[in-house]
């Protein structure tokens, strides 16, 4: 996107793990992103075992079990959908 030129947030794939928590790193501090960050392994298998991309949101339970597994991002974002599964989870 042009915008991304435009702030200089355009950046070559990563090659390395190191490359990758760099790009992770930039992503925190520049943009001031302020959730936990998960960094996938070089081979992507968080990726391909999640089917996130472009973007998904999930909520996982403590033990591991996936308790809501949303749509293919932007558009199939249901935030709604996926606070009601948090808050089943915590009580809220």
């Amino acid at each position: 996107m042009e915008s991304n030129r435009e702030e200089k947030l355009v950046f070559n794939q990563p090659r390395t793990f190191d490359e990758r928590q760099e790009l992770a790193k930039i992503l925190v501090e520049r943009l001031k992103y302020r959730m936990p960050v998960a960094i996938d392994a070089i081979d992507n298998r968080a990726d391909k075992a999640f089917a996130a991309w472009p973007e998904r949101i999930y909520v996982i339970e403590p033990g591991g079990r996936i308790a809501f597994k949303g749509e293919m991002g932007p558009f199939g974002f249901h935030p709604d959908e996926a606070e009601k599964a948090l808050f089943g989870l915590v009580g809220g």
